[in-house]
């Protein structure tokens, strides 16, 4: 099974694909999707939108995990992260992929075992579970395919 984990923002997206079965997890690839804060708020959707249609088309996901909306106290960041996910919520409804959130704090528990791991610790644990150096990982793609291994572990490695 190929899982294509999303961490959804407006201005960085990022995404990270994994191959799972039952008993591993190998690295497929990662990155990033930026927007320009000068372009219209409907344009930057459109590129995360075409962006991450590049992705599925590429690669060929058997399902989607995404990062659920994290809540305090910016209600603009919360609204633009928002808007993100309902673009790769529509991407998995016309391709017809299986979508599935996880909360920060489920990831991190199902990662490194607690629930309040620093960035640090998921970026450590990501780079060991799947053999990529955390220097080449961004925080956006490090949480994306922390993401992906969560729905891994979640659903069994193989059952989506």
């Amino acid at each position: 099974m190929i899982v294509l984990g999303i961490d959804p923002g407006l201005a960085t997206t990022g995404f990270g694909l994994i191959k799972t079965t039952s008993i591993s997890h190998t690295y497929i690839a990662h990155g990033q999707i930026k927007t320009d804060v000068e372009m219209p708020h409907n344009v930057r959707l459109l590129k995360i939108y075409n962006d991450i249609e590049n992705i599925i088309n590429k690669f060929s996901p058997n399902v989607i995990s995404i990062e659920d909306l994290f809540f305090n106290r910016n209600t603009t960041s919360a609204i633009s992260v928002a808007q993100a996910m309902g673009v790769v919520f529509l991407l998995s409804a016309q391709h017809n992929i299986p979508a599935y959130a996880y909360s920060p704090r489920v990831v991190k528990q199902t990662i490194v075992g607690n629930g309040t791991a620093s960035k640090q610790d998921v970026q450590r644990f990501v780079s060991l579970l799947l053999g990529v150096p955390t220097e080449s990982m961004s925080d956006h793609e490090t949480d994306a395919l922390a993401i992906a291994i969560c729905h891994a572990h979640q659903r069994g490695g193989y059952d989506i």
